[in-house]
């Protein structure tokens, strides 16, 4: 026991006397370590606590609470009761003490002991003895941390209090001015308030001192520690003001005076703080306010030049009304809602008559606004706005006031739609649907663009509404469309018919089934009348409704019923192109390809489109392939538009995009098909049957022609965009022949085609030794052409390799690490060298027809940080150890590495490798100056140091590259020059009339997008230094 005393003694000696403040920790682990009690280290202060010198107390209590923030949850209930007495005593002491007291004070509070009623004590010794404003930041945040503590953990207790705690904390928080102290005091006010404390005769009290602060004015210093912004202060301040309907009358004039401010930021925060109040309030909060509110309001959208006011001004109008709509009328109540909406009729209506509608747009969405708060407010406005509107647009005659009559129509349908419980309820629109069909339809007929557009997307917001559009008028919207799509050039009219037909193709499939698609299908089919003599301008017409009514069929194509109806039209023109019976050009079949993608991208997820994609568009699309690579040239000479290479590369992607929505036994399955297809020759699964048995579609057909193997890229399509988790059959077999035809091919898409098919199958191979193996395999082959520089097929391999490299590099394998190492000794190869360099590139690069994600290939997270963090020392190494006329295609490399990173990447990454990068500003080679200056853009707008020294060699080497050959480098150079002007005045100034006479030169270039960017670069240079300049 002496032991501990004397530990305890020495302990307080040496931090009192001694100022050696960091025995608070040792005095702390002595109590955790039950070396000492808390009572026993009371008793070694007493000297300290009795000394006649009030700083040799506070020492003496500021040890204390420093091990009582460390112990407070090893205390006893007596401990704690017997430490509430000491500290509640000492808050009578000397000023000095109060501080430490406090800090002693808010760690009892965190106690789970607390004896019952030492709450209430604590707290009325705080109130009573401290005046909390008087105090120092710390010690205040202090206060409220321990009336935060205390609410947590004794409610029950602090309620007991009634409004005598309100009014302490009252008190406690007037004249605050600390944010971080204001975000406590405010969730102290926020407690209080949401936990249904009785705030009594003080509830003005509580909410002037608080609303003192409003609205937040606050700009954070720069590089605050705190991190506090003014909108946390905003939303604390507005969860305390809104939170109770006691504040309404107090609050509502508040806003109304607000809202009459000069400050853009106090109306808007009024206009926020209005629409979350009045969700809390109820009608009789508002009543006597009403007048006032609209007033306001309806000021500030009239006459606002600010969105932002505009939408919250909008949103509080939606509020305000939802609040009035919410009341229960009885015999002697006062309807609300009527009287407010009578305020806003009043004010608005008229201005829908108006001959020059310059006030229209503002009151119809006040009108609108309050129109979708409610089924009511919408019933109301609505009978009393809808045949002004219907009949001015019918008296009107200019067509720019019908559009706008029209759009604000739509915006009504849009707003009657919201405040609506469900899709089935019945339209208050209901009364007007012949008038509205009938303005609709009517506008549909007319040729201004503009009208039809607009009459476009309120047919599309009619039909979206139950009940306002029968069978009679789907079908008649129907022929509106498919005339205008036969007829009208007009691209934005073409564009919005499109997105028309597509929702109503959602909601009315049988219709559109039954009307349109036999309508364009008819009108695809048929071919200009003497088409010899035909003119130009009217093939292109017949080729532009061609394509208007394939971009109809797939926008219609989401329902799986219409894409059973669809589907087979466009394989009919497919097959039409391919037997010549309808003459389509090359592109109009290469327009059906990207229609049927758009198909498969778009069809609902369900058992029948995924029975279509595998028993309709793959069979069909291989079928019409294969048929044409077997006829090749026709006797008359003509060649079927399905062998072109551009069709074949719009066919990939439809296959690919059906076979990665399969479901996982139809994946299966068409994995079997298409192996057995191009492996064995099995062409019973597909159409028109009528195939020669065992075709070699991956091997050389007689007479050392590879005449099929353009069709690997089909294969391509089918086999790698399939989920990782269904086994493609004979795997082993069809990468070997796939490898055989990458390296031995000599048509560039079969090569390419079956290097992307052999990567897409490695990437998703399970790891093991089986994989290993096989790329160890397929590297020696490769390897041992890419070494023989008399070897004819080093182009084959390279690509080979290089997609395969992309394929490990992906899945992080451990043997992309030879492959890379491969592929930088290339960079030295005469021959290869450039092709390697841009081989980094697709590495980094996303492929859209295999190797993503979307084809269900494993991709991790950030391959290209840790491609490059694993491989720039190495380019920089060979770069440095390279001959001089090698160097170009390390340049190449590193720029085509660090312009795929993220911009965030680029900025922290690029100033190690700057020297570099300005080397390869000297390059011959355009597309190095084009990637290198898109690297440098980010990191010229936060410049690091390293930057700033090398300037005058960065200013050299872009103004020479102003002249250059290439339209898109001398934009990029000049887009860096004006950048340029941004850096330190004092760093840039020196180089300013250099700058301004090489400008000059641009300025007559004969390209506008160049001359437009040398007016801007020139003008922020020329401000350099000038009065009024930067």
């Amino acid at each position: 026991m002496a032991a501990e005393s004397t530990l305890a003694l020495s302990l307080v000696e040496e931090f009192v006397s001694g100022l050696q403040d960091s025995k608070a920790k040792d005095a702390a682990k002595g109590v955790k370590d039950g070396k000492f009690t808390v009572l026993q280290l009371v008793e070694a202060l007493g000297s300290s606590l009795t000394s006649s010198q009030p700083h040799t107390r506070a020492r003496g209590v500021h040890l204390l609470s420093e091990v009582l923030q460390e112990c407070y949850g090893d205390l006893t209930e007596r401990e704690v009761e017997v430490l509430i007495a000491f500290y509640e005593n000492r808050l009578k002491d000397h000023y000095v003490v109060t501080p430490p007291v406090l800090k002693g004070l808010k760690a009892l509070t965190k106690c789970t002991n607390l004896p019952p009623g030492s709450a209430v004590s604590m707290l009325r010794s705080v109130f009573q003895d401290i005046h909390v404003q008087s105090l120092m930041l710390s010690e205040r945040a202090c206060v409220y941390s321990m009336l935060i503590n205390i609410m947590e953990t004794r409610e029950a207790e602090l309620k007991g209090l009634g409004a005598d705690f309100v009014f302490g904390f009252v008190q406690s928080m007037d004249g605050e001015r600390d944010p971080r102290n204001l975000l406590l005091a405010f969730q102290i006010a926020k407690n209080l308030i949401h936990g249904g404390y009785d705030l009594g005769k003080f509830t003005e009290e509580l909410f002037e001192v608080t609303s003192c602060y409003f609205p937040i004015d606050f700009s954070p210093p720069p590089n605050d520690p705190h991190g506090i912004t003014r909108e946390e202060l905003v939303q604390a301040l507005r969860a305390v003001l809104t939170g109770t309907p006691k504040f309404a009358e107090f609050l509502l004039p508040l806003l109304i005076e607000k809202l009459d401010s000069d400050v853009q930021s106090a109306k808007l925060d009024s206009l926020q703080t209005l629409a979350a109040c009045v969700s809390q309030y109820e009608h009789k909060h508002v009543a006597e306010f009403l007048q006032g509110l609209w007033t306001s309001v309806r000021r500030e959208v009239f006459q606002t030049s600010s969105e932002k006011i505009e939408s919250a001004g909008l949103a509080a109008l939606t509020a305000l009304t939802s609040c009035l709509s919410r009341s229960v009328l009885s015999s002697d109540s006062e309807d609300s809602l009527s009287t407010f909406l009578d305020f806003i009729l009043k004010d608005c209506k008229h201005h829908l008559c108006e001959p020059d509608l310059k006030l229209v747009w503002p009151s119809a969405k006040l009108l609108q606004a309050a129109c979708s708060a409610s089924t009511r407010a919408s019933h109301i406005i609505t009978v009393a706005v809808m045949p002004s509107l219907l009949e001015q647009y019918n008296n009107r005659t200019q067509c720019s006031h019908r559009r706008t009559l029209l759009e604000v129509v739509q915006r009504f349908i849009h707003s009657v739609k919201n405040c609506q419980s469900s899709d089935n309820d019945e339209s208050v629109l209901l009364a007007f649907r012949e008038a509205l069909c009938s303005i609709v339809f009517s506008a549909l007929s007319e040729s201004n663009s503009s009208l039809q557009i607009t009459a476009t997307s309120v047919l599309t917001s009619l039909a979206q509404q139950a009940g306002l559009l029968v069978e009679s008028d789907i079908e008649l919207a129907l022929d509106h469309l498919t005339r205008l799509l036969l007829t009208e050039e007009d691209d934005r009219v073409s564009l919005a018919v499109v997105e028309c037909a597509g929702a109503l193709a959602q909601l009315h499939p049988a219709l559109v089934i039954t009307k349109l698609i036999p309508k364009l299908k008819k009108e695809m089919f048929t071919e200009p009348m003497n088409q010899d003599q035909e003119e130009v301008s009217e093939l292109h017409s017949h080729h532009a409704v061609r394509q208007r009514c394939l971009s109809a069929l797939a926008a219609v194509s989401i329902q799986p019923s219409v894409v059973q109806e669809s589907t087979p039209v466009l394989l009919e023109v497919l097959r039409s192109a391919h037997t010549g019976s309808v003459n389509f050009s090359v592109d109009e079949v290469v327009l059906t390809c990207r229609s049927l993608q758009r198909i498969a991208e778009r069809v609902q997820d369900s058992e029948e489109a995924g029975r279509c994609f595998h028993d309709v568009f793959i069979p069909h699309l291989l079928s019409l392939a294969l048929q044409a690579a077997l006829q090749g040239e026709g006797s008359s000479g003509t060649r079927s538009p399905l062998v072109e290479e551009v069709v074949l590369s719009a066919m990939v992607p439809v296959i690919s995009t059906s076979c990665s929505r399969l479901q996982p036994t139809l994946a299966g399955q068409t994995a079997s098909r298409a192996v057995s297809l191009f492996l064995d020759g099995d062409v019973s699964f597909l159409p028109d049957n009528s195939f020669p048995s065992h075709m070699q579609l991956l091997k050389k057909q007689e007479g050392d022609s590879w005449s099929l193997s353009r069709l690997v890229c089909l294969l391509m399509g089918s086999v790698c965009s399939l989920p990782r988790s269904v086994e493609v059959p004979q795997i082993d077999k069809l990468l070997s022949a796939l490898e055989e035809m990458s390296c031995a091919c000599s048509h560039p898409l079969s090569y390419t085609s079956a290097a992307k098919c052999f990567a897409g199958l490695v990437n998703k191979k399970p790891q093991g030794d089986s994989l290993d193996s096989l790329i160890q395999r397929m590297m020696k082959r490769v390897c041992s052409e890419l070494d023989s520089p008399s070897s004819s097929v080093r182009t084959q391999a390279f690509t080979l390799m290089i997609w395969v490299a992309k394929a490990l590099l992906l899945r992080y394998h451990p043997l992309f690490t030879t492959l890379t190492d491969k592929l930088f000794s290339l960079l030295d190869d005469a021959d290869l060298g450039p092709m390697a360099a841009d081989g980094f590139s697709l590495l980094m690069s996303d492929s859209t027809d295999v190797l993503n994600r979307a084809c269900h290939a494993d991709v991790r997270i950030m391959y290209r940080q840790r491609f490059f963090s694993e491989n720039s020392a190495k380019l920089v190494q060979g770069f440095n150890a390279a001959p001089q006329e090698k160097k170009p295609n390390y340049l190449k490399a590193l720029s085509n590495i660090v312009n795929k990173l993220p911009k965030q990447v680029q900025v922290t990454e690029l100033p190690a490798l700057l020297s570099l990068l300005l080397e390869a500003l000297s390059c011959p080679d355009q597309d190095i100056h084009l990637s290198t200056l898109s690297c440098l853009e980010p990191v010229l707008v936060n410049p690091p140091q390293v930057l700033i020294q090398q300037l005058e060699a960065l200013i050299n080497r872009l103004l020479a590259l102003i002249s250059s050959p290439a339209m898109s480098v001398r934009i990029a150079s000049l887009s860096c020059i004006s950048t340029l002007s941004h850096f330190p005045v004092h760093e840039v100034l020196p180089f300013r009339a250099r700058v301004l006479r090489a400008l000059a030169k641009p300025l007559d270039d004969k390209k506008r997008l160049v001359r437009r960017e040398a007016v801007q670069a020139r003008g922020e240079w020329f401000l350099l230094g000038s009065p009024g300049g930067r």
